[in-house]
């Protein structure tokens, strides 16, 4: 029988040292006593000496999750991560076993430690203890751990406060950082430490961040659990706090403003911005859309173009502006983009006279070209000063689906920028709450010169329509 008595301090290193040898020399599980003490002993007191096998490795997993468990309080924690060492040099794979018993148990050890050392660098509390004159600063904390979480944890606080001298000391064991050097000695009775001016100045920024509207006390000893409440200055004032809650939040309610704030008027008007505010009759929509000067494009325009088609539609279809021909008859959907529409949508099996067909900007923005006008494409703040009659549109018809052809439907219906080619055939959803499918523009279609991929394209392009009457259905 062999025996391992691990020290307080080193545990870590200590453990490692001697499970390696123990695997190296193949000694199972069951032939290992494993022990702790205050001390340092030999660690192998009392064992014959081992026959090593040469050079054994392990899973960098299992180190790191052994290196948090030895400071666990488990008496058996030792013994446990070295019988399931001993599984894993021949199964490597059971560190990613989550049905292995032995593993669930050596994880949740790993879990409390963690949480422990997160609860000490929360709730450790210093007070000075030197001179604060002095050309360095000294201070010490009192702290009462779960687990032995003061070696592992000692780091933090040196990273942290390595321009000062401190010592935290606990019953288990106490971290020393001196001149610039950190030790370890055992632990001790708690000290009696001198009171510090600047707790008072903590407490007084800790009452006034309180707030009792949110207060959710389940929540906060799960976070701050009562144990720790003892050594900590504030903490003494928190049952009052507590009681005091719901008459402050009464107070707060009360004195809070009657008026909104200033900034609201802000949010309120870029809404009205997204909402068209437009509430005349029915039949008065197309005119008034005719007559538009909201943004500049009415000034080389021929006119404007509304939308057509029932007034109670299911399906509203928006296209991205007027083309050429568009401007001169004053109807959507007339020129050859529209006749490719009239053709694909027939073979869908979608009927035009039941839908009602519009676009997202309503005048043609183009650039001259000797006797030609070139296509242009809205800019945002062209299809956003539209935006206002196409919300006026989806009032009136309050239709069941929109299928928004092209990038600039999609931006005019949601208000989200994006290529369409990666959000076609996906639903989403309109400020007013109606789901807008998304497609492609027949014009796309029409600007294709590759067979094969205006063969794909048109094939997309149909799924959509179709997709579109499957949604009504």
């Amino acid at each position: 029988m062999h025996r391992a008595v691990m020290p307080k301090i080193g545990t870590a290193q200590a453990w490692r040292d001697a499970a390696r040898q123990f695997l190296a020399a193949g000694v199972p599980p069951e032939a290992i006593l494993w022990g702790e003490t205050s001390t340092a002993p030999d660690l192998f007191g009392g064992a014959s000496p081992m026959q090593t096998g040469g050079q054994v490795t392990v899973p960098r997993s299992f180190i790191s999750m052994a290196s948090s468990v030895v400071w666990h309080s488990d008496p058996e924690r030792f013994a446990r991560l070295y019988a399931f060492l001993w599984r894993l040099k021949d199964a490597p794979q059971l560190m990613t076993d989550r049905g292995d018993a032995d593993l669930s148990r050596l994880r949740r050890m790993e879990k409390n430690v963690h949480r422990c050392q997160h609860k000490m660098k929360a709730f450790v509390r210093f007070r000075e203890i030197g001179p604060p004159d002095a050309p360095r600063r000294s201070f010490a904390a009192w702290f009462e751990p779960t687990y032995h979480t003061v070696e592992p944890t000692a780091d933090f606080f040196l990273r942290r406060f390595s321009d000062m001298d401190w010592r935290i000391l606990t019953p288990d064991v106490c971290a020393i950082f001196e001149g610039g050097k950190l030790t370890f000695r055992e632990g001790e009775e708690k000290p009696a430490l001198p009171e510090d001016a600047s707790e008072q100045l903590w407490i007084t920024y800790f009452q006034n961040i309180f707030n009792p509207a949110r207060l959710m006390v389940k929540a906060m000893q799960s976070e701050m659990p009562k144990k720790y409440w003892k050594n900590m200055p504030e903490a003494a004032h928190i049952p009052q706090m507590i009681a005091d809650a719901p008459a402050r939040a009464r107070a707060m309610a009360e004195a809070a403003p009657s008026l909104p704030p200033a900034r609201m008027a802000q949010v309120q008007a870029q809404l009205a911005a997204h909402q068209s505010a437009w509430e005349g009759p029915k039949d008065s929509l197309a005119k008034d859309i005719a007559a538009c000067t909201r943004c500049p494009l009415h000034c080389n325009a021929t006119q404007a173009v509304p939308g057509e088609g029932p007034m109670d539609a299911d399906l509203m279809i928006v296209g991205e502006q007027p083309g050429d021909q568009e401007d001169l008859s004053g109807r959507p959907f007339v020129g050859p983009a529209g006749q490719l529409f009239d053709q694909i949508a027939g073979q869908a099996g979608l009927e035009r006279g039941k839908a009602f067909l519009t676009n997202a900007v309503k005048h043609f923005k183009f650039t001259p070209r000797g006797k030609r006008r070139l296509h242009q494409r809205p800019n945002a703040s062209e299809i956003r000063h539209c935006r206002w009659w196409l919300d006026a549109e989806i009032a009136q018809v309050r239709p069941k689906l929109v299928l928004a052809m092209g990038a600039t439907a999609a931006e005019g219906l949601t208000g989200r920028r994006g290529a369409i080619l990666s959000r076609r055939g996906k639903i989403e959803e309109t400020p007013s709450g109606t789901p807008a499918l998304l497609t492609l523009h027949p014009s796309y279609l029409l600007r294709l010169t590759d067979p094969q991929a205006k063969a794909d394209a048109t094939a997309q392009f149909r799924d959509d329509l179709s997709a579109a009457l499957r949604l009504l259905a």
